[in-house]
């Protein structure tokens, strides 16, 4: 149990980082998944900015290290760039 009044903050203030980092975290997570399992070679590009954005993002704010977010990155780019443009 906090003893002081700045203590008490402290702990509210980082559980609300915390929820809010994991949340962001969850989300692109998801949205990599999302990217994963698409086979047409245009909703992959469409989808591809926003994934690189977020993963950006979370980098910036330490959320995930540079090097996982840049590995990441570099491993859907690969991922897109192998699939074939779906005929219509």
């Amino acid at each position: 149990m906090a003893n002081h009044k700045s203590a008490e903050k402290r702990i509210r203030s980082s559980r609300a980082k915390y929820l809010r980092n994991r949340y962001q975290l969850k989300t692109c997570r998801t949205f990599v998944k999302k990217v994963g399992k698409l086979t047409d070679k245009n909703a992959a590009e469409q989808l591809l900015p926003k994934v690189f954005s977020m993963l950006d993002k979370l980098a910036a704010k330490n959320i995930v290290h540079k090097n996982k977010s840049a590995g990441s990155k570099a491993k859907l780019a690969k991922y897109v760039n192998r699939l074939t443009v779906a005929a219509a």
